[in-house]
């Protein structure tokens, strides 16, 4: 497939899948139910070859955390879109004593382009999908099209049509009897564990509400540089641009939001918020807003308030916190009775690390044959946050329901370096945002 056509072709599938699942409502999958079979099943002796897609930091973190699970295993391919990634990651990973020897990637099996997954995904049994999530539909499908099992980053999609494709892909995992494992990695953490159990055990009472906040200082930022098009800037700086991103309630409140969404045992049905751009005067700072406030409403009258922020000069707060009838909980506080007396706290100085945790498990479930399979809800938690996003460019209330059935897609239809992308700069490199209450999102 050449770099000019893979992602009209994907565009087509988008649509397929979008007219599969047009009246599906969130939670009524129902993945782990389906048939499973005997396919995908390794001794514990055998050397499991693994794949990396997307070398960043975040991709480089996940191939170690894979190259440290129980049992032989090499990594045999690496894909992105720009060779210096790859370069940067591999030498980064020769230092570390403990997987340098399971580093089995010659320059043959070094990827780059838009249609380098596929190369590497032939070679290998699990393919680690780290790109930015606008990726992740066409980068899943063809995993599990191709039979590997799968450990992929949050956020799933950029949109709605994206979400629908990566719950129909989980449907087909599942057939194949695939293991998926999503990179929220609080879900496996012993700490979140043990909170959300002793609050679903009634610690304080019923929880009425809960807030979560994501506020940090500005995003990073990588300079333009001579003879670079646009499309090269903006996958550089893809947490600039929605359509790369998904916004910041996804690429970073998500893992908070998905803690309340985990608490409930499902998710909101509909989103009103407000949000703008501080920083809409200062050129080459995308089409993101930086500042959310979304009020999510679940099916029973629960309200998530979601506090969201990445600004110069600011405070920093993050975490999910608990409103119950006879106290409060948050990880980081612990739970505490109505009093302030705290009841609660995981021990401080673990050396549990549920980054590493989620591979552990996810390689154990490989090994064990053992369904696993993350990719429900992970894809309802990322489209909680793209609801949030809605609602806040939009200013107005929006249901799930018509969220996620909305065909509005952010990607491009053609993905190659001299192509444009879905937003471009004035003259002044001030990119195009949403207005509240004039801007389409379904």
């Amino acid at each position: 497939m050449s770099k000019t056509s893979f992602l009209s072709e994907n565009n087509n599938r988008r649509r397929t899948f979008i007219k599969k699942t047009s009246a599906l409502f969130g939670g009524s999958l129902l993945i782990s139910s389906l048939p499973v079979s005997a396919k995908g099943f390794f001794l514990s002796a055998d050397t499991i070859k693994i794949a990396l897609i997307g070398c960043g930091d975040r991709g480089t973190g996940a191939a170690v955390n894979a190259l440290r699970t129980k049992g032989a295993i090499e990594l045999v391919a690496m894909a992105d879109v720009f060779r210096d990634k790859i370069d940067d990651s591999i030498a980064l990973m020769n230092k570390i004593e403990d997987i340098k020897g399971k580093l089995k990637v010659p320059d043959a099996n070094k990827f780059v382009g838009f249609n380098a997954y596929e190369k590497a995904i032939a070679l290998a049994d699990v393919v680690l999908l780290v790109t930015p999530p606008a990726f992740r539909p066409l980068h899943f499908d063809a995993a599990v099209k191709a039979g590997k099992h799968v450990f992929m980053e949050k956020p799933l999609a950029s949109d709605a049509p994206g979400i629908r494709q990566v719950l129909e892909t989980g449907k087909l995992a599942a057939q194949k009897n695939l293991k998926v494992v999503v990179g929220l990695q609080n879900r496996y953490d012993p700490a979140f564990i043990e909170m959300v159990d002793k609050l679903k055990q009634g610690a304080i009472g019923k929880i009425v509400s809960a807030t979560d906040y994501y506020m940090i200082g500005p995003l990073k930022q990588i300079k333009r540089t001579s003879g670079q098009t646009e499309m090269e800037y903006q996958l550089r700086n893809w947490r600039y641009f929605n359509w790369l991103w998904a916004g910041s309630p996804a690429g970073l409140q998500i893992h908070n939001t998905d803690v309340v969404n985990w608490f409930k045992g499902s998710f909101p049905v509909r989103a009103q918020a407000i949000g703008g751009k501080a920083m809409q005067g200062q050129p080459d700072q995308g089409d993101i807003f930086d500042n959310f406030a979304i009020e999510y409403e679940y099916e029973d009258g629960f309200k998530l308030n979601s506090f969201i922020r990445h600004l110069p000069g600011t405070n920093t707060k993050g975490g999910a916190y608990f409103q119950g009838a006879n106290g409060t909980a948050s990880i980081h506080s612990g739970i505490r009775d109505a009093n302030g007396e705290r009841i609660w706290r995981r021990q401080s100085g673990s050396t549990e690390n549920a980054y590493q945790i989620e591979h552990d498990k996810l390689f154990e479930a490989i090994r064990n044959n053992t369904p696993l399979n993350d990719t429900e809800w992970g894809a309802l938690s990322t489209m909680t946050t793209i609801l949030g996003r809605m609602a806040a460019h939009s200013g107005k209330l929006v249901e799930w329901k018509d969220a996620f059935n909305s065909e509005l897609t952010l990607l491009p239809n053609r993905f190659a370096w001299d192509a444009a992308a879905p937003v471009m700069p004035d003259k002044n490199g001030l990119y195009p945002f949403a207005i509240p209450g004039v801007s389409p999102v379904l």
